[in-house]
């Protein structure tokens, strides 16, 4: 019974640590301090001090030690940028190295003021601390230097809006207008079996809303204007359907096609500043 308490904890760390980089050491901080102080508190009554602890460490600890590594949290409550839910936040997924940090708060303040009136909706980001250290399931969020964002979204009468049809942000996918092979077809059938695996976590909560293409070409157009935009993963069919063709070829050259390694990006779109 010892060895299976132990190893219990143990899964625990682990899947608090990938989820979230800190929780699984303010875990192991938390019934640490439990077991040498040998505490009478039951089970429910633990679990609900991590809680309080967790979640003081990730609204005002965390904030204060980030900037350390030159990490800074997007803003929660704002009102040009906010996350697609609350989610992001908890777990830690909404840091951001400094120089991201300018470059969102700049282009979310453009995105409101200039033409849509809405927030820039972000998705996951990055961990607080230790470049290198991943970001799961993502392949390149492992240095502060990488978002995913957003598209613009309206409903079928055309009225822009701030929601998004997934309930993770994820996993609802714009598909081409076209019958023609897709891309995600394609990459499964060379055996990238993961290509489209978000569909399983994207559960549809608004099959009203469809992309905004207006508003998610001026999003990428208008970060593409800085130098330090290096790229942009967007899926091959959006960028015929966007018009991004048309961009200044320096700009058009940034956009890129991600592989079929990764994961469908015709739920969001990857944006990568350079160091």
């Amino acid at each position: 019974m010892k060895y299976l308490k132990i190893l219990l904890h143990l899964c625990i760390v682990i899947v608090l640590t990938l989820v979230t980089q800190v929780g699984g050491l303010i875990w192991i901080a938390v019934f640490g301090y439990f077991k040498y102080r040998k505490s009478l508190w039951n089970k429910r009554k633990r679990l609900l001090s991590f809680s309080v602890i967790y979640l003081l460490c990730v609204f005002f600890i965390i904030p204060i030690l980030a900037p350390l590594n030159n990490r800074r949290a997007l803003p929660v409550f704002d009102d040009h940028i906010a996350p697609h839910n609350l989610g992001y936040v908890f777990l830690c997924r909404n840091y951001v190295h400094d120089d991201l940090y300018y470059f969102m708060d700049f282009h979310s303040e453009s995105y409101y003021s200039s033409i849509s009136g809405q927030k820039m909706i972000y998705l996951d980001a990055g961990f607080p601390f230790i470049d290198g250290f991943p970001l799961l399931p993502h392949l390149s969020h492992n240095d502060g230097r990488k978002i995913d964002i957003a598209f613009a979204y309206q409903t079928s009468t055309g009225e822009s809006t701030e929601s998004n049809p997934s309930l993770l942000g994820y996993g609802v996918f714009t598909e081409p207008l076209d019958n023609t092979v897709t891309q995600a077809q394609k990459c499964k059938d060379a055996g990238y079996w993961q290509y489209d695996y978000a569909k399983y976590l994207g559960y549809n909560i608004d099959e009203d809303l469809e992309i905004d293409g207006g508003f998610t070409k001026y999003m990428i157009k208008d970060m593409l204007t800085w130098q330090s935009a290096e790229k942009i993963f967007i899926e091959p069919h959006l960028i015929t359907r966007l018009e991004l063709n048309e961009l200044d070829p320096y700009q058009r050259s940034k956009i890129r096609y991600h592989g079929c390694h990764a994961v469908r990006h015709d739920d969001h779109i990857h944006i990568q500043i350079s160091k």
